[in-house]
């Protein structure tokens, strides 16, 4: 009796240690909610970048226009900045009730200086832009908190949702990706039960989409000298970004090559021609080049006919020095199985935004602690469980179709 009472006081005192240590996580850190829209349409805007200025905290709006940003309680930071294409930024005194409010951002397009829009002066900027890469882009090693998410729906309905904390090392910019690296440091997944939800093709990207995808370090996708020849450039009217004039030019395949190409914008700062913002599509003409580009593999017998396969890269300024702040892909396509009579429509989504940042890594990266481009991401994380689990890392706030998608997903667990 005395034993059995000796451990149910050990219990309780450990469930006590546990709650107390709970809560003092929970006090070391507040949240600042909000939804960010347009202050004259009043429409939620998607994918707005918003920071603490000075620091290396950032997350991005969802695409309900929807945020929260995780601040340290001991921090002395006083505003937050809230930035997006064709609008000025916007800072705003710092709220510590962690209501949800809404910040308003004023457009405003910004019309390029009178000048003499000659041939080739598309192309020429966009040189120009590359040829100060190494000038404008961090020349330091670098080591990036990144929160990743990859979503699968069939149809509307969400069959696959995996999340995690990703660690992401990168050399300067001055070198190629080759050293550039990224770690699972934690991660969680939901996956359909139904085993006709069962997704039988791999696409190419996953984590590792946070050093592939970095167009401006990765420069054989499209800014390389091969590359820039390959494409047709246009002026388009200009806009703001960060409260600072830019560039856009769009871009268009000028030639056949035996692989596809793609279309889409580069924006570029009109003072020190840094690329902020890269939007691309592949080029879906040529359907066969387009899956040889993207599809890692698929099972015999499956028909994959991708309908859309688009990127956005954001880099983000600090101190005169740019870095990449946010990365997103869509991949929307049909999948139907030879004598089988209807098709099923899918569409995969992947996000990955670098919240924090330490100039100053004490580590790398090791290789055999890597994510592969061909590997799956599903395979390295555990089913979701904790709802605390991500405790004071910032993440991409869910939409609400999203978290309504997670819960139909949760039931099937039970």
């Amino acid at each position: 009796m005395k034993a059995l009472l000796k451990n149910l006081i050990c219990m309780l005192l450990l469930m006590f240690l546990v709650n107390l240590q709970s809560e003092a996580v929970a006090a070391e850190f507040f949240t600042i909610n909000g939804v960010v829209k347009d202050s004259h349409s009043k429409k939620k805007l998607e994918y707005a970048t918003v920071t603490i200025p000075g620091s290396t905290i950032t997350t991005v709006s969802n695409a309900d226009g929807e945020f929260s940003l995780k601040v340290k309680v001991s921090s002395t930071a006083t505003e937050i900045e809230i930035s997006h294409v064709g609008y000025l930024s916007s800072r705003i005194p710092i709220d510590r009730s962690e209501e949800t409010k809404t910040y308003y951002l004023n457009p405003n397009a910004y019309l390029l200086k009178e000048v003499v829009v000659r041939p080739g002066f598309a192309r020429s900027i966009v040189d120009q832009a590359v040829s100060k890469i190494e000038t404008n882009y961090s020349q330091s090693n670098n080591m990036f908190t990144c929160f990743y998410r990859e979503t699968v729906q069939k149809g509307k309905r969400y069959i696959q949702v995996s999340e995690a904390i990703l660690n992401l090392y990168k050399e300067p910019y001055s070198k190629g990706i080759d050293r550039d690296r990224v770690r699972i440091y934690k991660g969680r997944k939901l996956i359909s039960q139904n085993l006709k939800d069962t997704l039988a093709v791999k696409l190419m990207g996953g984590p590792y989409m946070a050093v592939l995808l970095d167009i401006v370090k990765n420069k054989d996708i499209l800014l390389d000298k091969e590359m820039l020849s390959a494409y047709d450039y246009t002026m388009e009217e200009s806009v703001n970004l960060n409260n600072r004039p830019q560039y856009v030019i769009s871009f268009r395949p000028a030639v056949v090559l035996p692989y596809a190409l793609y279309y889409g914008k580069y924006y570029i700062d009109e003072q020190t021609l840094t690329f902020t913002r890269i939007e691309f599509s592949l080029d879906l003409s040529d359907r066969d080049k387009a899956i040889n580009q993207i599809l890692i593999r698929k099972p015999a017998g499956l028909h994959f006919k991708p309908s859309e396969v688009s990127f956005v890269i954001n880099y983000k300024q600090q101190n005169g020095v740019s870095y990449m702040n946010y990365m997103r892909t869509l991949s929307q396509f049909k999948c139907d199985w030879k004598k089988r009579l209807f098709s099923s429509k899918y569409s995969i989504v992947s996000e990955v935004v670098a919240t924090e940042r330490d100039d100053s890594p004490k580590e790398y990266i090791p290789y055999k602690e890597s994510f592969k481009y061909d590997q799956l991401f599903e395979d390295k994380v555990s089913n979701f469980t904790d709802e605390n689990f991500w405790g004071d890392y910032n993440i991409i706030a869910p939409t609400e179709s999203l978290l309504d998608g997670l819960n139909k997903l949760k039931k099937q667990y039970k």
